[in-house]
């Protein structure tokens, strides 16, 4: 008797096999005059290179925009758009704000409301536990 192998070709998931940044550009808005964007000029001039340097996925705009605050814009893949502003903020703040852009997936924030607080693709081949579950059942006994 021969076995026949199944023939099942695997689902792509981000993060199983090869990991895509959900972040595809990031601009970098900023004012050559105004105080507030002091830090946001210092990361221009000594971070932005390595920072694209390590993040070729990455499309990087800098763009001046007179006399407003100093904004990093970032776009993603499923076609949203999140802005900081990063006023009066450090250069290493400044790096702080586009990294957290950079690690974001573009979604809205959902808030989990009891239920299930571990969502998985995959359900559990044992179901959910209950302490009801087992030969003695509970024990309240203390």
């Amino acid at each position: 008797m021969t076995v026949a192998a199944i023939q099942k070709t695997s689902v792509a998931r981000n993060g199983v096999g090869a990991f895509i940044l959900q972040c595809k550009r990031l601009d970098f808005h900023y004012c050559d005059w105004a105080g507030s964007s002091r830090g946001m000029n210092l990361f221009l001039q000594h971070n932005l290179s390595r920072f694209a340097a390590s993040h070729p996925s990455i499309e990087i705009h800098v763009s001046p925009r007179p006399s407003k605050h100093p904004v990093i814009r970032g776009h993603f893949i499923n076609g949203s758009q999140h802005s900081i502003c990063v006023r009066n903020l450090e250069k290493e703040q400044v790096l702080k704000k586009a990294e957290i852009l950079r690690d974001m997936s573009g979604e809205k924030a959902k808030r989990v409301k009891g239920g299930r607080v571990v969502g998985s693709l995959n359900e559990s081949t044992r179901g959910i536990w209950s302490p009801f579950h087992g030969a003695n059942g509970p024990s309240f006994e203390g």
